[in-house]
C-alpha cells in the first residue's frame, strides 16, 4: 500500500489524526495487502466536495459454498480512524446490486459496526471481517443475465429471486402492509389504509408490551376483508410497509425514563420485524417520533432510506392547505425540524400544478416574499392538534406513496446527518422524495439565521437525549 506519493501525503497532512491514521493504514495493509490506497474527491449530499483518501479492493467472501470477490470502496473521512469510513460497493457493468438489510439501492453499505463506531475498539480490519460475515449470509451483488448465459445459472438466479420475494405468488401479496400496535392510533391507521383501497393484505398485530392496546379483539369479531389479526410478529413477513404505532408508556417520572421504556419495547420487536421483512419501508409513529425513528434504524440494521418517521407530514399537509385555500398560494410547502418543536417552514420551487417531474422539485431559498406567507399559514394551522384519526390519515398517505411508487415529496423524519451542515447523527423531518425504494432527501437550501438556529437547537437536544438512552 503506497502512502508516499506527493498527492497522498498532501491529503494526509490535512487529516486531523495524521499519525494514528498512518498506523491504521499500515495495519490494514498487513491483513489486506491487495487493498489499494488512492486519492479522490468525495461529493457530500449537500454538494460540497473534499479531497480524501479511499481504499479500493476486492473482499473475498464464501457464499453458498462458492468463493467470490466483491469489489468495495471505503472513503476515509479526514477524522479517520475516529469516524467510520463511508462504505460502498463497486459493481462492474456485469453486476447488479441486491438491495437488502446491509446494502441500499445505490450500493451504500450499512453494518452494525458502522453504527456503533468507537475507535480503537472498532477499526477497518474488524469492519472488513464483519462485512465478509454479513455478505456470506446475504450476497450484495449478482451477475446480470445475458442471452448466452448457462441455463443452470439462470435457473439458480430465478430460484434466488423467488426466495427473496422477487416473484409474486398467490400467497405472497405484493401490497402487504403490517400495522404494529393497537389502540386508537393503530385502529385509525388500519381503517385509513383500508380506505385508500391499495392493499392486498393488511396484518394488524397488537404488541403485548404496548400500552396502546385495543381494537384487535373487535376486528376479530367484526371481520374485515383483507385484514388479518395476529399477536405473532412473524405474521408481518413479506410486508412492503411496516407501520409501528406502539407506545409503552410507564409510570416513570422523568421524560428520559419514559422514552427509555419505549426503547426497551422496541428492542423486542424491531429486529424481528426487520428480519421478517428485510426489504420493507419501516414507518415509525411511536413517541417521540424523531427519537424512536432513530432508535428503530439503529436496532433494525436496515438502510436509513428504509426507516422513516411520520415526522411533520401532517403539519406540512395542513400548511399546504392553508396556503392554497386561504392565501391563494399554489405551491407545495413543508415543515422541517423536530416534530415536537423547533419547526421551520419552507416552500417548493415549483407550483402544485407544474408539469415538471417530481424529481426536479427542490426547496426554494428563503426570501422576504415567501417568509410572511409561510408565517401566516403556520398561524392558521396552530392548535389543530395531533389526534389519532389525523395521524392515521397521514400515515396512510405516506404508505400509499410507498406502495404506488408515485414519488411524492413528504416531510418525514429521516437521517439528517450531512444535510444543511448537520454533523451529528440525528433524525429530523426533512422533505424527502418517497417511493417503493424508500426515501431520498431533497437538496438543502439557504435558511435564514433564525431558522438555522431553530434547527441547531433541535439537533443538540435530540443528540443529547440519544446519548442517554440504552439502545
Amino acid at each position: 500500500m503506497d502512502i508516499n506519493s506527493e498527492k497522498k501525503q498532501r491529503i494526509l497532512s490535512r487529516y486531523k489524526f495524521h499519525d494514528v491514521a498512518i498506523e491504521e493504514l499500515e495495519k490494514i495493509h498487513r491483513v489486506y495487502p491487495d487493498m489499494q490506497l488512492l486519492n479522490g474527491t468525495y461529493t457530500f449530499t449537500d454538494g460540497t466536495q473534499k479531497d480524501l483518501l479511499k481504499l479500493i479492493g476486492n473482499l473475498p467472501v464464501t457464499y453458498d459454498g462458492q468463493s467470490y470477490n466483491f469489489p468495495i470502496l471505503l472513503w476515509l473521512l479526514d477524522s479517520f480512524p475516529f469516524t467510520p469510513p463511508i462504505c460502498l460497493l463497486r459493481p462492474t457493468p456485469a453486476m447488479v446490486i441486491r438491495e437488502g438489510r446491509h446494502v441500499d439501492a445505490r450500493g451504500r453499505i450499512y453494518l452494525p459496526m458502522l453504527h456503533n463506531w468507537d475507535h480503537p475498539k472498532t477499526n477497518v480490519v474488524a469492519l472488513l471481517k464483519e462485512m465478509s460475515t454479513k455478505f456470506q449470509q446475504e450476497a450484495p451483488l449478482s451477475s446480470k443475465a445475458s442471452g448466452d448465459e448457462d441455463p443452470h445459472k439462470l435457473l439458480a438466479s430465478i430460484s434466488s429471486l423467488q426466495k427473496e420475494g422477487g416473484v409474486r405468488h398467490h400467497d405472497q401479496p405484493h401490497h402487504k402492509v403490517s400495522v404494529i400496535g393497537g389502540g386508537d392510533l393503530g385502529m385509525a391507521t388500519v381503517m385509513s389504509i383500508l380506505a385508500k383501497g391499495m392493499v392486498d393484505k393488511l396484518v394488524f398485530i397488537d404488541v403485548a408490551e404496548s400500552s396502546t392496546k385495543g381494537g384487535s379483539g373487535d376486528l376479530e369479531i367484526f371481520k374485515l376483508p383483507k385484514v388479518e389479526v395476529s399477536k405473532d410478529l412473524s405474521a408481518s413477513a413479506g410486508s412492503a410497509v411496516v407501520v409501528v404505532t406502539a407506545n409503552a408508556w410507564s409510570n416513570e417520572q422523568s421524560y428520559e425514563g419514559v422514552v427509555q421504556t419505549n426503547v426497551d419495547m422496541y428492542r423486542g420487536i424491531i429486529p424481528a420485524l426487520a428480519r421478517h421483512s428485510p426489504h420493507a419501508v419501516m414507518l415509525i409513529a411511536s413517541h417521540p417520533v424523531d427519537i424512536m425513528t432513530h432508535v428503530a434504524w439503529r436496532q433494525s440494521g436496515l438502510p436509513p432510506t428504509h426507516v422513516i418517521g411520520a415526522g411533520c407530514n401532517l403539519d406540512s399537509e395542513r400548511l399546504c392547505q392553508a396556503l392554497d385555500i386561504n392565501l391563494n398560494v399554489h405551491k407545495q410547502a413543508w415543515i422541517l425540524g423536530e416534530q415536537t418543536g423547533g419547526k421551520v417552514a419552507v416552500m417548493s420551487n415549483v407550483g402544485t400544478s407544474s408539469s415538471q417531474a417530481s424529481q426536479r422539485v427542490q426547496i426554494a431559498p428563503s426570501s422576504s416574499a415567501s417568509k410572511p406567507l409561510l408565517e401566516r399559514a403556520l398561524d392558521m394551522t396552530k392548535n389543530r392538534g395531533q389526534r389519532s384519526w389525523s395521524v392515521g390519515l397521514s400515515l396512510a398517505d405516506i404508505t400509499q406513496t410507498v406502495l404506488t411508487g408515485r414519488h411524492k415529496v413528504h416531510s418525514i423524519s429521516t437521517l439528517a446527518q450531512g444535510w444543511g451542515g448537520v454533523v451529528s447523527e440525528v433524525f429530523l423531518s426533512l422533505p424527502c422524495l418517497l417511493g417503493a425504494n424508500g426515501s431520498m432527501r431533497l437538496a438543502e437550501t439557504t435558511l435564514g439565521q433564525e431558522d438555522r438556529s431553530a434547527l441547531e437547537t433541535s439537533v443538540t437536544s435530540l443528540s443529547d437525549l440519544m446519548t442517554k438512552l440504552r439502545l
